[in-house]
């Protein structure tokens, strides 16, 4: 590895910055977890703002997505577009969070994401995927790609392939059995001198590609050795560059306000200055990321539980049977305490984690996973609770309870899926001086 094909990987000037300090694989051990503090000022105007944004540009502009056809939905004039204007104005970047102390960005990132959930999953999740390439950039301190890809751009994170899912997020091989073989990859970035070329394919899967304008691109990496998936690379891609090309948007059961779609790669080259991890950073990256990504999803899908909950606990009081409102029930008084509970359990898991993770020398991704899967698990159980509550009605798209159980059911599989994520995570809780 000592080709000038490498001599990105590790910069003089950034020794003692994460994640450059990090362990090659990182790794934490965590104690337990508990409550939440007030919020302060700061805390408490954000919500406001992002939860007024949720209520007025969120709900009705994911209510119209979620009943068109997804190429209506990434067609000129969609109310996506609308969304993404809006989403500008309220001025929420990672520049701005990067200004804010580490405590400071701990405690207001799940609050801002709770509440873009609590509006809209698929919404939120654009939001993220926007967020990435720029935060990357930032984290990374790549100085070229925080100046060549303002965060205005749309953005996208490109890992999953046809043949590779969650594995993909397993660089370390932890979960593979002791007979597996990863096999070919199906994306293979080859870095010779001061060139990387890109050639394959990554899923249909990869959230907001058919309108995205920046790839986060996480594929295997050839350095004169073959493909190597364990030493891959991340490259921030430009959408318009000559051989990139995609593919049609999914139609899928939920979160049809989310445009997601394959990305091809066709001889694509690149300057080495578009790299933001090369082979030896590319565990950090990958850990990095996940766990940026699963603290994302652990708050957005608190909020859709609330979200659902909110509006059970609203029905419950109107609807009648008996000749009272159905709360006066006690198996619907019972259901909706279990329904809070599972909130309240979930928002402070998700909101403790992310503290722990800004403020934290290295973050722990068994915590990420940890509050991604009580998240997700939980805006899944307590929307069909929910529908359960509004009897028939909740069947019909008269009420956005049913729309809501269909976005959370994707929210399990996306990320790397939850039973793969546990897996992965009770490894990581392995303590060496024990065994």
């Amino acid at each position: 590895m000592n080709s000038p094909a490498n001599s990105f990987i590790v910069g003089e000037e950034r020794p003692d910055m994460p994640p450059f300090n990090w362990p090659k694989v990182p790794k934490v051990r965590l104690g337990g977890f508990g409550a939440d503090p007030a919020m302060t000022e700061l805390e408490s105007e954000m919500q406001r703002t992002v939860h007024s944004f949720a209520e007025k540009v969120m709900r009705p502009v994911g209510v119209a997505l979620d009943r068109m056809s997804a190429e209506e939905v990434v067609a000129a004039g969609s109310p996506y577009w609308h969304y993404l204007t809006e989403l500008q104005k309220l001025g929420i970047t990672p520049a701005t969070f990067m200004e804010l102390s580490p405590e400071e960005r701990g405690r207001l990132f799940p609050i801002v994401m709770e509440e873009m959930g609590w509006g809209d999953g698929g919404l939120s999740i654009i939001f993220g995927a926007c967020s990435l390439p720029p935060l990357m950039a930032l984290v990374f301190q790549r100085k070229f790609l925080i100046e060549r890809f303002p965060d205005t751009l749309r953005g996208c994170w490109a890992i999953t392939e046809p043949d590779h899912g969650s594995d993909s997020l397993d660089v370390s091989r932890q979960v593979f059995h002791a007979s597996g073989n990863y096999g070919r990859p199906n994306c293979v970035a080859t870095i010779r001198g001061d060139k990387v070329v890109i050639n394959g394919q990554k899923s249909a899967w990869v959230s907001n590609a058919p309108l995205a304008e920046v790839c986060v691109l996480y594929c295997a990496a050839d350095t004169g050795n073959g493909p190597d998936t364990a030493h891959g690379v991340c490259v921030l891609v430009p959408m318009d560059a000559p051989g990139v090309s995609r593919g049609k948007p999914l139609e899928k059961i939920g979160q049809r306000a989310l445009p997601q779609g394959e990305v091809f790669f066709d001889n694509v080259e690149l300057s080495t200055d578009y790299i933001v991890a090369g082979p030896e950073d590319y565990q950090r990256a990958v850990y990095f990321i996940h766990t940026e990504a699963n603290s994302q999803m652990a708050c957005i899908w608190t909020g859709v539980a609330r979200s659902a909950y909110e509006m059970a606990f609203a029905y419950a009081h109107q609807r009648k049977q008996g000749g009272v409102p159905i709360i006066r029930h006690q198996a619907v008084a019972q259901r909706l305490f279990h329904m809070y509970r599972k909130i309240e359990a979930s928002r402070a898991l998700a909101r403790r984690v992310c503290l722990f993770n800004h403020t934290a020398e290295v973050p722990a991704l068994q915590a990420a996973m940890a509050a991604k899967i009580t998240g997700t698990q939980t805006a899944f159980e307590v929307a069909s609770e929910a529908i359960q509550i509004f009897g028939g009605n909740g069947l019909t798209r008269e009420y956005p309870i049913e729309k809501i159980f269909r976005d959370a059911r994707a929210s399990m599989i996306e990320d790397g899926c939850n039973d793969l994520l546990a897996i992965k995570a009770g490894f990581n809780m392995i303590d060496p001086d024990l065994l």
